[in-house]
């Protein structure tokens, strides 16, 4: 029996295999996967196989893309044919919400050289004969997607592995898993008949689906999957359910359509879920099914027959009621956990049968290159929070998932279940002053405040769905913010503290700007990976000699935390501690901001006193306060950070101190308009681990003379070659046409990109996007973007637009 392996990997449904087959292709022959059962005796088996490529994010469009790729060679290498049926899709509308919709992806799509149609519902019904027009306003083709064989699938990746070296032991249960130093060491294996087996190894991947939550405890890593029955059924034979027929989804009546032996295959996502067993999954549920719930099918079976009248009379040969992995936010858990080595690749929603061999291939690269190839942050384990332990907060968060599935997503939604969770002290201030509240990773934060909608216009309500979750508080909030001041709730944002007698070496070692400066003075930097791309982007502030504080945003604050932490060194002489839910943050930025600080300090807040990217320990009427002269917006100002037990008081001590000066209190959506007039940039959108800062315009945050630090030699070298890209900032000609991100970008006649972010500048009265544009298309260019179907003429312009010699934020 196999003592050691360089790796793994626990589970053999599609995830499992899909490693092991790309882990040997990368040369790591070394490797075992074991199951507790048979290969594909979890989800696998009883999926429903259907491979559609355009997704909500470029990375999931890209990993499906490349799925599609590998099936169609997988029989012809390995000699196992997982029934790979490229037979296109159609998707449905049946309402203008879900034909905008279908816009919008038709849009999206040419920024892939994905040949997605918009077609009108007769010419659906010529490819798939058997549905009913009635209702239809149109629909899209894509002619790439298929469906496959799922327990194919797996048993063809499973023969590539096995192919190039991997050993697979089945009936073989991982009953521990062991750590040491914060590293996992390999795993405990109880084989059939009871016999124990220990297997040392460097890195241990839980693949585990369903079971992942459990594997994962033994390791003391928290998982956040719910089990939820899911239902499909196989019809008899029906005339015109021919081979070629396409797959069909029909969202708007729940349900989806793929060919079966002559018969059909459907299903869909009901509206009252089922979650399963969550005491845990019997330790026998090896290969099974639960019993058909017809009551809760008879939705979809309803919407079934709204869409296919024929199949109201077709015999059913079989109902599949089968558990699958779902997450609190209907995206695949994978990476590397807090514990060093332990990877986990789990949670696909359903979609884990389109998704296994991009998901295979990320985490392959992840595991040899120690980064994926792609940026995987909505997908990393890292997102979530400590309050994801909750079962509760979980199974909330997951259950709303299900049940809006198949539901229209307008940008801006906010997402209801488990919510308030993490409160900021001022929250029941804010919600008298009439906040709008949204959500993100946990914390309740003001949208706007319906308060000031009065003061705003609402003619500026953007067209169609930029115009949706939206209000004219946000404009009157940016615009009191540009003329007199806002003070603004940022408890939420994630504040870290680097301490210790390494921790100037290793912030140096990770940022690529120099952070070795003088006590009290704040640095903007990134954090880059090996190939220059941007992994974090934040503030660092130099307390001490030896203590630091860095600031980043709400929702990136676990991933960098993670970031930091991966690259700490093994000596000790460097810790990384959250303080985010032990400090409060207001930001109080505007041309009067200094008026109104000074009336309740008695620090010397001047310029010459306290000058710009500087930090200072101050007073505010009673309250000790930390304060970074930084802004978001594009106007003076500070941050300002206490201790949270003296939050309210400081809060109220400010918005006293500036009514008299005309302070509004205003919200995250006001910050996003302003920071896009000054081209302040977002991670996760404007710039990515894809990017480096000299195509994303950061190269002044760059000091390549400092030193070594990770990505300046990827750095150096795409210096020397040029930009691949550069973002460009782009005023489109209709302020009211406004871009919401990844709409398709065309320069003389030709698709040149796609929008990162957009939205309405009301001081500057202009449509603002931010796209990656060829480096030849520079300042005064022209294109089109277009805008759910429209092509919107826009001009490249010189940024910022707000201020462009920086006066204002060194007033």
């Amino acid at each position: 029996m196999t003592d050691h392996a360089r790796a793994v990997i626990i589970g053999g449904g599609v995830g499992g295999t899909s490693i092991a087959y790309h882990l040997t292709e990368l040369g790591w022959t070394d490797i075992v996967l074991v199951d507790r059962a048979e290969l594909t005796s979890g989800s696998t088996f009883h999926s429903a196989g259907l491979v559609g490529q355009l997704r909500s994010s470029v990375t999931l469009t890209k990993m499906m893309m490349y799925g599609v790729e590998l099936y169609r060679r997988l029989a012809a290498e390995t000699g196992t044919d997982p029934s790979w049926h490229e037979v296109g899709s159609l998707r449905l509308a049946s309402t203008t919400e879900r034909l905008e919709e279908l816009r919008r992806q038709a849009g999206w799509a040419k920024t892939f050289g994905l040949p997605l149609e918009l077609i009108s519902a007769a010419e659906a019904q010529q490819r798939f004969p058997l549905m009913t027009t009635d209702g239809v306003l149109g629909a899209v083709y894509l002619p790439t997607d298929g469906w496959l064989d799922p327990s194919g699938l797996a048993q063809a990746l499973a023969a590539g592995a096995r192919g190039r070296g991997a050993k697979i032991q089945t009936h073989s249960r991982v009953v521990a898993i062991t750590t040491s130093g914060g590293r996992v060491t390999g795993v405990e294996i109880e084989r059939r008949g009871g016999e124990r087996q220990s297997i040392a190894a460097d890195v241990v991947v839980n693949a585990g689906g369903m079971f992942a939550p459990e594997i994962g405890r033994l390791a003391g890593v928290t998982v956040p999957i719910i089990p939820i029955a899911h239902e499909y059924l196989f019809t008899e034979a029906i005339p015109g359910a021919g081979p070629d027929l396409p797959t069909m989804r029909d969202p708007d009546n729940l349900c989806y359509f793929r060919e079966e032996v002559g018969g059909l295959c459907m299903g869909g996502y009901e509206r009252n879920p089922a979650p399963w067993s969550l005491d845990g999954v019997p330790a026998d549920f090896n290969g099974k099914l639960l019993a058909p719930d017809w009551p809760r099918f008879e939705e979809i079976m309803a919407g079934a027959i709204r869409r296919v009248p024929t199949i109201a009379d077709a015999g059913v040969s079989r109902m599949i009621n089968g558990p699958e992995g779902f997450t609190p936010d209907n995206e695949f858990i994978l990476g590397e956990s807090e514990v060093r080595g332990f990877f986990v690749a789990a949670g696909f929603c359903a979609h884990g049968i389109a998704g296994a061999g991009g998901i295979g291939r990320q985490v392959a690269s992840w595991i040899v290159e120690g980064e994926p190839e792609l940026d995987l942050w909505k997908m990393d384990i890292r997102r979530f929070g400590a309050h994801y332990r909750s079962q509760a907060f979980t199974l909330a968060r997951t259950t709303e998932v299900y049940q809006t599935y198949y539901d229209i997503h307008y940008p801006n939604e906010e997402r209801q279940a488990g919510r308030p969770l993490r409160l900021s002290p001022t929250y029941e201030t804010l919600a008298e002053l009439g906040a709008a509240f949204g959500e993100k990773s946990g914390w309740e934060r003001p949208n706007w405040f319906e308060s000031n909608a009065a003061d705003g216009d609402e003619s500026l309500r953007p067209r169609g769905w930029a115009g949706m979750h939206w209000s004219p508080a946000i404009g009157a909030e940016a615009l009191a913010t540009r003329r007199a001041a806002g003070l603004f709730d940022e408890t939420s944002f994630a504040k870290i503290e680097v301490v210790g007698p390494g921790a100037v070496a290793f912030l140096q070692r990770l940022c690529a700007n120099d952070v070795d400066v003088p006590v009290g003075r704040i640095v903007y930097t990134q954090l880059l990976n090996r190939r220059g791309g941007i992994e974090c982007d934040l503030t660092v502030t130099r307390v001490t000699g030896d203590r630091f504080l860095l600031i980043t945003g709400t929702a990136v604050g676990q991933h960098d935390l993670g970031w930091l932490r991966r690259h700490l060194p093994g000596d000790g002489s460097v810790l990384v501690n959250d303080l985010t839910s032990g400090r409060v943050c207001f930001a109080l930025w505007g041309p009067r901001a200094r008026e109104i600080l000074a009336s309740v300090t008695r620090d010397d807040i001047s310029d010459e006193g306290f000058p710009y990217l500087t930090a200072q320990a101050i007073t505010v009427g009673s309250v000790p306060v930390y304060a970074l002269r930084v802004t978001y917006v594009g106007e003076l100002g500070w941050e300002l950070y206490a201790h949270t037990e003296f939050g309210l008081a400081l809060w109220q001590i400010l918005w006293g101190a500036g009514r008299p000066h005309g302070l509004v209190a205003a919200g995250y959506r006001a910050i996003d308009a302003l920071r896009l007039e000054k081209g302040y940039r977002v991670w996760s959108s404007d710039i990515t681990p894809d990017e480096t800062p000299f195509e994303a315009g950061l190269g002044f945050a760059v000091r390549l003379d400092k030193g070594d630090f990770i990505g300046r030699d990827a750095l150096v070298s795409a210096k020397a070659a040029g930009p691949r890209k550069r973002l460009r900032c782009l005023v489109l000609d209709d302020p009211r046409s406004v871009c919401l991100g990844n709409e398709p970008i065309r320069i003389d006649g030709e698709v040149a990109g796609r929008v990162t972010s957009g939205g309405y500048g009301f001081a500057v009265e202009k449509s603002i996007a931010y796209a990656y544009l060829p480096p030849s298309v520079g300042v005064g260019s022209h294109g089109e973007v277009e805008v759910f179907g429209e092509w919107i003429g826009f001009e490249v312009a010189r940024e910022p637009l707000w201020d462009p010699a920086g006066a204002r934020i060194r007033s």
